[in-house]
């Protein structure tokens, strides 16, 4: 790579962060929002329960699509780190390829169903439920993208990092 197209993905995977921690946010706001109506005013609203949940649903899909990096994933980190480069990069090739071969058999469905349900809406916002769910599709894309780099890395010979458990994250 060179190093304006890692300084181009150094900035994007950046402003990915930020788009998270937008949504968090707001997620949080509407949440004290549905307290103090509720809790202090007496008067409950719906709307705010239902952009805490759409923004979680985003959130999480956002997060695992474009924010979440590969070494955070969840793995099964006694065999992963118990073995050398070459069997690394033999999981990491079986993995790739079954990760890419099940998203890709299965995107066609997810795009069909996400499209039938424009026929659907929120109860509250009248959010149409292909808009809700339209998350999906771009977290599909960019799985099968994330693991065909990954699988090319590992045919090219980069054995992915070996585990190291003073170092092992949250993923958050």
């Amino acid at each position: 790579m060179t190093q304006s197209t890692r300084a181009i993905g150094s900035w994007l995977a950046k402003r990915a962060e930020n788009i998270a921690a937008a949504m968090l946010a707001a997620m949080f706001a509407a949440f004290l929002l549905q307290i103090a109506f509720r809790y202090l005013l007496g008067l409950p609203i719906g709307w705010t329960h239902e952009v805490s949940v759409v923004l979680w649903l985003w959130l999480v899909l956002w997060g695992a699509a474009f924010v979440v990096s590969e070494r955070e994933e969840i793995r099964f980190d006694i065999i992963y780190g118990a073995v050398g480069p070459g069997p690394r990069r033999v999981m990491a090739l079986i993995s790739a390829f079954a990760v890419i071969a099940l998203y890709t058999i299965s995107l066609p469905a997810v795009v069909d169903y996400v499209t039938f349900m424009k026929v659907e809406k929120t109860s509250y916002l009248k959010i149409r439920f292909d808009w809700l769910f339209s998350i999906y599709i771009v977290f599909a894309v960019a799985t099968i993208i994330r693991y065909i780099w990954i699988a090319w890395q590992a045919m090219r010979g980069v054995a992915p990092d070996e585990f190291d458990p003073t170092k092992a994250s949250s993923g958050v």
